[in-house]
């Protein structure tokens, strides 16, 4: 399935970089498919109310906020939204 995939972070922190190359694996490993955009715009995280990076953000969910959590971290919150990406 195609989706919209929005990784929200800071510019040059290590935690962020670290965040997306997690998150890149994850979503590989669970079959998902779409374009990765990596947004660091203040609008844009306003516009999610988020208030701490890196930021997971799919299909217009907020699935992790402001924590670095490891690949397998992130499928398992990836697989407990998987119904709120397709509907």
């Amino acid at each position: 399935m195609k989706m919209k995939i929005e990784v929200i972070m800071t510019h040059g922190r290590k935690v962020s970089r670290t965040f997306l190359g997690n998150a890149f694996e994850a979503i590989k490993a669970c079959g998902m498919h779409g374009k990765v955009v990596v947004v660091n715009d203040l609008q844009a995280i306003l516009k999610y109310g988020i208030k701490s990076t890196p930021t997971l953000v799919i299909n217009g969910v907020v699935v992790i906020a402001g924590n670095l959590l490891s690949q397998d971290e992130i499928i398992k919150a990836l697989q407990q939204h998987l119904s709120s990406f397709t509907s």
